[in-house]
């Protein structure tokens, strides 16, 4: 390697560091050539050379290259260096060295084999000479805990002013006294110091700082160090979000950052993901975070993302960090940063590679077949029926336990999970390309998940002024769905499979299916075969997606930075859904497709001003933002095929063909954005930002709205009378208050609208357009004003690290839809109807327990959200969706004024009648049971969610431990309304077998088996949803690759880690982690209404996962 290289400073080192580092280098270069005594025979050698005009620097490689000489620099001498003109022939070293720099302010020294470069005045303050029978050449690696090699790590004598920095390899050599001490630091770990005198090569490692004050995060449009903020933002690493196998990255959530809870909607392959930051927000507008991925504000969830792409995601949470997103911010900001190259960073090749085998989370304990003929018998004796089963075939059943329809569905299914990076970079250059695979099966048959990504990054400094960078991220997706969720009495997959009776086998003799609506008389005639779906339908989703920008970075002078930057994310999804021809089900052959085509376009101009004056700073950050999105999608369809060979390739072929369906949405957002932090003597903190949006999406005279922010800090660390204390070594305290938005209508609904119909004049029937039954309404911005008031706090030498956040927000002008009398003319329309507010706290603590031969770290984090519908139009209350099961039909959610949003609402049951009937309280002492006796039987917001975090080692084995858990929240279990449905032939569960109403049973847990039963929704299905879980545990090994003499690996780990292994509930289903309607949160009014519902959703897993990183 070239000393020149190494000397320059990196970008991200302080000024005042390279300074001494450059004093350090070139003192003791001198030091040596005093003591040497170097005679100009020992570098005489002839150079020839013809150069004109020619920078300095090009024509010291030329005289490398001629000598073997190399030349030791800082990069930094040669900005004001003037050009040379020489013309020499067979001239000495010397000679030619003295013409070169004869007009310029450098003088020269030669070194063994090292030309060294110098100011001219810098030999005044030369140190004495050192004796050179005291020097000895010194080597060494430098590497982080985990083997991973530091380049660019400096190693100084301490003491003196010689030293050097570490290769691509960590490697170092330099002279130094056999007495001496080094001092080996890198910025983000811990400085150490070492004897030159020990064993060659020294070996040193280095651990991570554990100060992340210092840590820088990143904030909206801009960076900063933690120490520097005002608003209250979390922070996930990349080491965080690929621990587990996660189909998406925000699963990485979970648990790791206070205030902000995640739930699994189902446990299907590409599943959907409920994101909720604080609490829940609006009723129509949706309550999914924005995702800003690489400053790109993207509109929906970053499944699209590969894991091990993901340099950091910052969660921003306060009115002070969100409010720059302005109408988008309500919900807080997921920022995600990429990874990429660092400069002057060798090439390196990552690897990893995973193998996950999944099993379902539980099963259900089901009756087996002998229990399910004796109970019909038992229903059909109750209803005064003849018996179902003779005695014979009942006996018959206890030989054998019957079809296991559980395990004919799900199995035990694999993930293959590989991904490659190459990153690297120069002086003015730096790049990252990657590519990943991730293959998931589903643990129910025929269901799969596949995402193949390719990504790339490069940035690249033009000059001074100008610098450039672009990325894009090209990725396919393949999903093939079962059907799943709101089936009842076994009419969709899932219901089915836990329905179907245990007496029936899914095929008959000849190999057909089974027809189970006519296997017996008393059976549901909706269930199906759940081997039908599994096999004879597919139901599959591709897409591709082009998600890339690009950016000019202008720099005009120091303190001042212009980014002009455009970005694309288009995509383009295809379903195919076909039914096979099967006469069990009265198939024809179905086939539908739909295609989907959207894209989004960005444009982002922002200036950045940054200024420090004596004890003032002030940074400066304001532009404009364009976003647009056009979405288009096109369905067709066809009922009746000869053949199943074609599929969904050819729906002109079918018998009766559908009615073609084609839609169009487009919406514009146009935005300024300013912020100014303002810092007086580096402990008191200032911070206002203000947004302005237009968007198409409201009614005129209401397109645009304002949503500022401000926020105070104050570093008390700073003051004398905290500082010097050996408690406390960190403290700021910190307030913040503004307002932001939600864009909770969607395009055309603020207009006149018109929908289509059919008329018919004399014989012929005409398409006839007439005005939507919606009227539409003069509708403003849903804003949500936040208050926040937080702490940041370390002991001990930031051994311990403390957050504590107090907030209250309050969301107005909340839009939904109101029904409106029928002289009107219109059926409804969308107004502003109310408030809603959320207050809550959050704590999280870092703590290193231990730091010596083993270290272990704990991380931890608990947050409390009480949320409350505080207003609502005239009062009027707001239901959820109506349930129909078969023995249920009515609603399950309620928003009310003074109660928390979607809470259970229905009767309260008190046990049975003498009959063995259920009985429901009378609330209003009536004398009869009606809608007036609802009331609140349940909630689905938890008290509180928290996550534990601990990771041990000892060398080179790494054990990581991480709990994650809700406590309070109500699970309403539709699930359990097969066990009213009586008389319809359902299996059941087990329990319900020996645990019944009889007249010697009458405090049993289910009712009398009768078809005559009546219910209602009521207490029974509200359960318990608290629970504890460890999510993740993983032992991991880093080889040392030292002592095996591997040299061409940088870094290696072996690991094996288990996902959801083990989970305390009192949940009876398969599991709490579960929210059927949370992929409709965005569908609509009463769509969001619905919270903590299971019904027949797709079963979460757990798994173990087998794997190995690497670098090269």
């Amino acid at each position: 390697m070239q000393f020149s290289s190494i000397c320059r400073r990196p970008a991200y080192q302080p000024r005042y560091i390279a300074k001494m580092l450059l004093a350090m280098k070139l003192s003791a270069i001198i030091v040596l050539f005093a003591c040497i005594q170097v005679s100009a025979k020992s570098y005489a050698q002839n150079v020839s050379l013809s150069e004109k005009n020619a920078p300095l620097e090009k024509v010291f490689r030329a005289i490398e290259k001629q000598t073997g000489y190399v030349f030791f620099f800082d990069h930094r001498l040669l900005d004001n260096a003037r050009r040379v003109t020489v013309e020499v022939k067979s001239a000495s070293l010397e000679k030619v060295l003295e013409l070169c720099l004869r007009q310029q302010s450098l003088t020269w020294s030669i070194v063994g084999q090292n030309i060294v470069i110098e100011p001219a005045d810098s030999k005044k303050n030369t140190p004495p000479a050192t004796p050179l029978q005291e020097q000895q050449p010194v080597t060494g690696r430098v590497t982080a805990t985990t083997g991973e090699p530091l380049p660019g790590a400096t190693v100084v004598v301490k003491g003196s002013k010689t030293g050097t920095q570490t290769d691509a390899e960590g490697a170092f050599k330099l002279m130094a006294p056999r007495t001496a001490v080094l001092v080996i630091s890198y910025i983000g770990y811990k400085p150490q110091e070492v004897l030159a005198a020990g064993k060659q090569p020294l070996q040193i490692r280095l651990e991570a700082d554990v100060n992340k004050a210092n840590e820088v995060v990143v904030i909206g449009y801009g960076i900063a160090k933690k120490s520097d903020l005002t608003g209250s933002v979390s922070q996930i690493k990349s080491a965080d979000i690929t621990a587990q196998p996660n189909t998406n990255i925000m699963q990485a959530l979970s648990g790791r950052a206070p205030g902000v809870r995640v739930m699994q909607n189902n446990g299907a392959p590409g599943g959907a993901i409920s994101v909720r930051i604080r609490g829940i927000n609006s009723i129509m507008g949706g309550n999914e975070p924005l995702y800003v991925i690489d400053g790109f504000p993207y509109n929906g969830n970053p499944t699209f993302l590969q894991p091990s792409d993901i340099a950091s995601m910052e969660i921003l949470k306060d009115a002070s960090s969100t409010a720059i997103y302005g109408s988008r911010g309500a919900n807080g900001i997921v920022i995600i940063t990429t990874k990429s190259g660092r400069k002057k960073e060798a090439t390196n090749v990552e690897v990893t590679a995973g193998y996950t085998i999944q099993s379902v989370s539980k099963k259900m304990k089901l009756m087996n077949a002998q229990q399910y003929a004796t109970l019909y018998n038992e229903q059909a004796a109750n209803d005064g029926l003849a018996p179902y089963f003779t005695k014979e075939q009942i006996d018959s059943f206890g030989l054998r336990p019957g079809t296991d329809w559980q395990s004919l569905v799900m199995h035990n299914a694999p993930i293959y999970n590989t991904s490659a990076t190459v990153s690297g970079g120069t002086d003015k250059t730096r790049f990252s390309l990657s590519g990943g695979m991730f293959l998931q099966d589903g643990i129910v048959r025929n269901s799969n998940y596949k995402r193949y990504s390719i990504r790339g990054s490069v940035e690249h400094d033009i000059s001074k002024i100008f610098s450039v960078s672009y990325n894009a991220t090209l990725t396919r997706m393949d999903t093939r769905s079962q059907n799943s969720g709101l089936g009842n009495r076994g009419s969709d997959l899932i219901s089915a499979m836990l329905m179907a009776p245990p007496t029936l086998t899914p095929y008959l003799p000849n190999g057909g299916y089974r027809r189970l609506t006519t296997a017996y008389p008393f059976i549901s005639n909706a269930i199906i075969n759940p081997m039908i779906p599994i096999y004879e339908i597919s139901d599959r989703l591709k897409g591709d997606r082009v998600f890339s920008n690009a950016a000019l970075t202008i720099k005009p002078w120091k303190d001042l930075s212009i980014r002009i930057s455009g970005g694309i994310d288009n995509l383009n999804d295809r379903s195919d859904y076909y039914a096979n021809i099967e006469p069990s089900t009265n198939s024809v052959g179905s086939a539908t497709v739909r295609t989907v085509q959207s894209t989004s376009l960005l444009n982002e101009n922002v200036l950045y001003y940054n200024k420090k004056i004596g004890v003032h700073g002030i940074n400066v950050t304001a532009g404009f933002t364009y976003q647009d999105y056009v979405r288009t999608s096109m369905d067709g369809s066809g009922i009746g095929f000869l053949s199943d060979v074609t599929k969904t390739g050819s729906l002109g072929s079918a018998g009766t063909p559908g009615v073609p369906a084609s839609s169009y949405q487009k919406w514009v957002l146009l935005s300024y954005l300013a912020r100014v932090n303002y810092t007086l003597m580096d402990k008191y903190l200032f911070t206002v930002s203000v947004r302005r949006d237009g968007s198409s999406r409201y009614s005129p005279g209401n397109k645009w709205s304002t949503f500022p922010s401000a926020a105070i800090a104050w570093r008390a660390i700073d003051e004398p009378f905290l500082k010097g204390s050996r408690v406390v070594s960190d403290l700021k305290v910190r307030a913040s208050y503004g307002a932001t938005g939600s864009a909770a209508v969607s395009p055309y609904q603020t207009m006149n609208q018109l929908k289509s119909g059919n008329t018919i004049f004399g014989d012929a029937l005409y398409t006839s357009m007439a005005p939507d039954i919606v009227l539409p309404g003069n509708l403003k911005w849903e804003t949500t004003y936040q208050a926040d008031f937080g702490a940041d706090v370390a002991f001990f030498q930031d051994k311990v690290r403390l957050t504590a956040d107090f907030y209250h927000k309050r969301t107005k002008n909340l839009l939904n839809t109101v029904q409106l009398p029928a002289s009107m003319g219109y059926r409804t329309t969308l107004q502003n109807v109310g408030e809603m507010e959320n207050k809550g706290m959050e704590f999280a603590v870092d703590v290193a327990v231990m730091k010596k031969a083993v270290t272990w770290d704990v991380n931890a984090n608990i947050s409390f959200n009480r949320n409350k519908i505080v207003k609502l139009y005239d009062g009027q209350d707001i239901f959820g969706n109506t349930f129909y099961t078969g023995s249920l039909n009515d609603y399950v959610n309620l928003l009310r004024e003074g109660q928390p949003f979607g809470i259970f609402y229905g009767y309260v049951e008190t046990g049975y009648t003498d009959k063995g009937n259920l009985q429901y309280a009378d609330l209003n002492k009536d004398g009869k049971i009606s809608a007036d006796d609802k009331t609140y039987i349940g909630n689905p917001n938890p008290d509180f969610t928290y996550g534990l975090n601990s990771v041990t080692s000892y060398k080179g084995f790494e054990l990581s431990v991480f709990i994650q858990g809700s406590q309070g929240n109500d699970i309403f279990n539709l699930n359990k309304a097969a066990t009213l449905d009586l008389g319809m032939g359902l299996n059941l569960p087990a329990d319900v077998a020996y645990d019944h109403w009889t007249p010697e049973n009458t405090q049993a847990k289910y009712p009398k088996i009768t078809r005559t039963l009546s219910a209602n929704m009521s207490t029974r299905f509200v359960e318990d949803g608290s629970y504890l879980r460890f999510k993740n545990i993983q032992l991991a090994y880093n080889l040392p690759l030292e002592k095996m003499h591997v040299k061409w690996f940088k870094k290696a780990q072996v690991y094996v880690s288990g996902q959801n292994l083990i989970t305390f509930t009192r949940y009876s289903w398969y599991d709490p982690e579960v929210n059927a309607f949370g992929s409709l949160m965005a569908a609509g009014a009463q769509s969001s209404v619905n919270q903590g519902i299971d019904y027949a959703t797709y079963p979460t897993n757990k798994s173990v996962t087998f794997g190995i990183r690497c670098g090269f």
